[in-house]
């Protein structure tokens, strides 16, 4: 059976700004503690196609591989999918925004299967995205809650 999760958090921050800055590819290596860099190879419309490499795992291992994005935000949903799919036989993403009472639902839902030859089966990245996805959230999230605060705390005058 093919993995599947979904993975949510609450943001209190307005919609936009949990689209706007969450959408900001260039930045997602400030964002993400995963991501080491990110290179935009080509950038159509809504559809972005980039280049993603993580920082080394506990072996050393850099991993990287090339992701394409279709955001459409009156609907308040990203499409992804891994272009150069690695270990996986697909991967496919599906991001969604809801504005909630308190600010912003940001929902996750990844559809993936791994290759017959991968190290890993779809249980054990299932387990594996479920507590990365939780990690990587409330990463976001706090982040995003604190340039909120910065952003609505007045100015100290100068005389």
């Amino acid at each position: 059976m093919p993995g599947h999760t979904e993975n949510d958090i609450i943001v209190n921050a307005p919609v936009d700004v949990v689209w706007d800055m969450t959408n900001d590819l260039p930045n997602w290596p400030n964002l993400f503690s995963e991501y080491a860099s990110i290179e935009i190879l080509a950038q159509e419309g809504d559809t972005t196609r980039f280049r993603l490499t993580m920082h080394p795992d506990e072996n050393g291992t850099v991993w990287s591989w090339v992701s394409e994005r279709t955001t459409d935000r009156a609907g308040r949903t990203v499409r992804a999918r891994r272009v150069e799919t690695g270990p996986f036989a697909h991967m496919d993403i599906h991001w969604q925004y809801f504005q909630v009472p308190g600010g912003t639902r940001m929902k996750w839902t990844q559809d993936f299967a791994m290759k017959p030859d991968a190290p890993v089966d779809d249980d054990w990245m299932t387990a594996n995205i479920n507590r990365n996805s939780k990690v990587q959230l409330e990463l976001i999230r706090d982040k995003i809650e604190q340039r909120e605060r910065e952003s609505s705390t007045p100015a100290v005058s100068r005389r």
